[in-house]
């Protein structure tokens, strides 16, 4: 089923709304405790609850609008929804910040899997919409696994070590800028890899490879 075009504005609001809505709603009442079944929790925890069904809401909505989820939509659903049961059940912040980790790690590890077995699979869910070379997926793929190692890595120290709004911060402005900035750098670091409309086997001939300036 092809993918329903939407307004580019829409798309951003629905995918970036709900993080800059828990933000909003923690900043609110992060001071504040809440009892509910004879149990007190923290504004933190009311927040990241209230958060789980708003993003399954905007999830809900661009699958109405577009016809598709991605499966990196799919599995951020499915681990938002994991933790934030398992915060709420335990009363206890650090399995929603512990979610963060898991996430940056799997893409990590899964995108490792796909270069062990020679393969770009970033490729796979992104080729549609960023024509390249595999020789550049290839090098992209490598570089991302990286970064999502840094990223979870920095995830656990900041969590563990700094203050409760702290991490929300970073987690909600300073983890997605990170990625989009270094997601541009690389992609015009990548520009010869790129195929052109109209090079068809483009993609095949290799005549812009360059192992060597991985």
């Amino acid at each position: 089923m092809a993918e329903k075009t939407i307004n580019p504005l829409l798309k951003q609001v629905l995918e970036l709304g709900p993080t800059i809505l828990f933000f909003a709603i923690y900043m609110w009442i992060k001071d504040e405790s809440y009892t509910f079944g004879g149990t007190e929790y923290s504004g933190f925890i009311v927040a990241a609850v209230v958060f789980v069904p708003i993003l399954l809401a905007s999830i809900a909505v661009l699958w109405r609008l577009t016809g598709q989820l991605s499966r990196m939509q799919i599995f951020t659903g499915i681990v938002v929804v994991f933790f934030g049961a398992l915060t709420a059940w335990f009363n206890d912040a650090r399995f929603f910040k512990m979610k963060t980790t898991l996430v940056y790690g799997t893409f990590a590890a899964l995108l490792g899997i796909g270069l062990l077995r020679g393969q770009s699979w970033l490729e796979w869910i992104l080729g549609a919409a960023l024509p390249m070379q595999r020789e550049g997926w290839m090098i992209l793929t490598r570089r991302l696994v990286v970064l999502f190692i840094a990223l979870a890595v920095a995830n656990e120290v900041i969590w563990r070590n700094m203050s409760e709004a702290t991490w929300v911060t970073l987690e909600t402005f300073a983890f997605p800028a990170v990625l989009f900035v270094y997601l541009m750098v690389q992609i015009t670091m990548l520009n010869r890899y790129m195929i052109e409309p109209g090079d068809s086997g483009a993609g095949n001939t290799g005549a812009a490879k360059d192992p060597g300036r991985d």
